[in-house]
């Protein structure tokens, strides 16, 4: 079941959702929306290695925006901090910027009970559009959870997405064992 916008205020009321900034007007029938933020990520390497830890350079919106290209993966980043203790936020692009040729994540839509962070975004477009640093970017819509939550994300002492941050952040997948 997904939230209403009277349950995300009454569940921001009780501090099971915290969304910095919260502005009202970002709030709709049953989501909320996220804006990009001010910092863009690019990989150094061409060919990127799952076993490895792949190093980026930030590249910083300027106001009169940046043109993103096809055939590139840029990482993004919600302006807005998010908290979500009772719920599973998800993240899903503004049927607007899709329009505009931009995904907004590849497959991480979901997020985890306990996720306390700003978003990544895993940013590609199939054609040149030129982004804006506080642009609307995603909506968080919140679904209900059934049963009691074990392990919240922010208490995984393997979690690898827990160091609070507002630039994008590279994938960790050279933590896991494989």
């Amino acid at each position: 079941m997904i939230l209403s916008d009277k349950e995300i205020l009454a569940a921001i009321k009780a501090g099971e959702i915290v969304i910095e900034p919260y502005e009202r007007k970002c709030l709709g029938t049953n989501s909320y929306d996220v804006h990009l933020g001010s910092t863009l990520a690019t990989y150094d390497d061409p060919v990127l290695d799952a076993k490895k830890h792949n190093s980026i350079t930030e590249h910083e919106i300027p106001e009169e925006g940046l043109v993103l290209y096809p055939n590139r993966l840029y990482l993004g980043v919600t302006q807005e901090y998010t908290e979500t203790h009772a719920t599973v936020p998800f993240l899903e692009g503004k049927s607007s910027v899709g329009r505009l040729g931009i995904d907004i994540h590849a497959t991480a839509g979901k997020g985890d009970v306990g996720f306390c962070n700003h978003w990544t975004l895993e940013i590609s477009v199939s054609m040149p559009v030129r982004v804006y640093p506080g642009m609307p970017i995603g909506q968080l819509i919140y679904f209900m959870v059934s049963g009691d939550i074990e392990n919240y994300y922010n208490k995984k002492a393997n979690a690898k997405y827990n160091s609070k941050t507002d630039k994008p952040v590279e994938s960790m997948m050279w933590k896991n064992s494989f």
